[in-house]
C-alpha cells in the first residue's frame, strides 16, 4: 500500500520548522496529502483564580494564542507553496492534550511524523510524546530528532532486524519507502543463533523478501559485547550515511513505565537520524 496521507505534528519548539520541511519533502516525493496538526493547551488555573483575572487579561491570553496560531499557519502555508503542496495540504489547529489529540488524528493517516523531545528544552512543554503515541496511535511513527536538519529521508535506509513480529510490522509499514530507496541495509545487532533466532545467515531471509519487492538491499550483522546494540545501529547509520532507520518498537510488560523495550527507549533518547517505528 502506498503512503498517501501524512500527519505531521507542529509545535512551539525550535525543531518544529525543520520537521515540517522534512514532512513536506517526503509528502512531495510520495505524491501524498500532508496535514499539519498544531495541538495546544493553555495553562489551566483553578476556577476561583481564573474568576479573579480581569477580562482584559483573559482577552490578552486568547489574542496571544490566536497570534501564535496565525504565525504558525502562515509559516505552514509558505512551506506548502515552496514544495508545491498547496492543493494537497491541510492546516489543523486544535486545543487539547497534544499526545491524545495526535493519537486520535493519527488514526486517519498512513504515517505520523512527530518530534523527539529535547530533554533540556521541552521538559515543561506540553508536546506530543512519541513513547505514548507508539501505544495509542495505531499507526507507524516517524520520529524526527530535535537536533539537526535533514537534507534527505528514505534514500539510504538502515533496517534494524531482530526477527520479531514488531520488526516485521515496521518493515511492512516502511515498504513503500524501502522500494524507492537507493540503498537498504538490513542489520542484526548481536543476533541470536538457533531455530528461534536468526539462523546461520542473519538477515538473509528478510533481505530475500525485500529483494522480491524490488528493494536494493544488503544484509549484514554485528556481534559484539563491547558496544550496546543501540549504539551499534547508530554507528552503522553514520558509517553508511543512512538518512532513515526502520525498527520495531516493542513492550515487555503491561505497565507503561516498564513497557518500552530497552532498544526502543534508547533510540527515543539518542537517535541521530529519523526513525520509523511500529508497535
Amino acid at each position: 500500500m502506498a503512503l498517501k496521507d501524512f500527519l505531521v505534528v507542529v509545535d512551539d519548539t525550535p525543531a518544529s520548522a525543520a520537521r515540517l520541511d522534512l514532512a513536506a519533502r517526503l509528502a512531495a516525493r510520495c505524491d501524498a496529502h500532508l496535514t499539519a496538526l498544531y495541538a495546544f493547551t493553555d495553562m489551566v488555573l483553578p476556577g476561583y483564580i481564573e474568576a479573579e483575572f480581569p477580562q482584559e487579561l483573559r482577552e490578552s491570553r486568547r489574542q496571544s494564542r490566536k497570534d501564535q496560531t496565525d504565525r504558525m499557519q502562515a509559516a505552514f502555508d509558505d512551506v506548502m507553496r515552496h514544495h508545491g503542496l498547496t492543493d494537497r495540504s491541510e492546516w489543523l489547529a486544535q486545543e487539547g492534550d497534544p499526545t491524545i489529540t495526535t493519537a486520535v488524528r493519527g488514526r486517519y493517516a498512513d504515517l505520523v511524523m512527530v518530534g523527539q523531545p529535547d530533554p533540556d528544552r521541552d521538559r515543561d512543554q506540553p508536546i506530543a510524546q512519541p513513547a505514548d503515541l507508539l501505544f495509542e496511535c495505531g499507526r507507524p511513527l516517524l520520529v524526527v530528532p530535535y537536533a539537526g536538519r535533514f537534507s534527505s529521508i528514505g534514500e539510504r535506509v538502515l533496517v534494524g532486524w531482530n526477527g520479531s513480529r514488531e520488526a516485521a510490522r515496521a518493515v511492512g509499514d516502511a515498504l513503500p519507502l524501502l522500494t524507492t530507496a537507493k540503498r537498504v541495509v538490513v542489520m542484526a545487532a548481536n543476533p541470536k543463533p538457533g531455530p528461534n533466532g536468526l539462523g546461520d545467515e542473519p538477515c538473509a531471509d528478510i533481505a530475500r523478501h525485500l529483494s522480491r519487492h524490488g528493494c536494493r538491499v544488503e544484509a549484514t550483522h554485528v556481534a559484539t559485547d563491547v558496544v550496546e546494540p543501540g549504539d551499534t545501529l547508530l554507528n552503522m547509520a553514520a558509517d553508511e550515511s543512512c538518512d532513515l532507520l526502520v525498527m520495531g518498537a516493542y513492550g515487555r510488560s503491561r505497565f507503561r513505565e516498564l513497557v518500552l523495550g530497552g532498544m526502543t527507549r534508547f533510540m527515543l533518547q539518542h537517535m541521530t537520524v529519523p526513525v520509523l517505528m511500529s508497535h
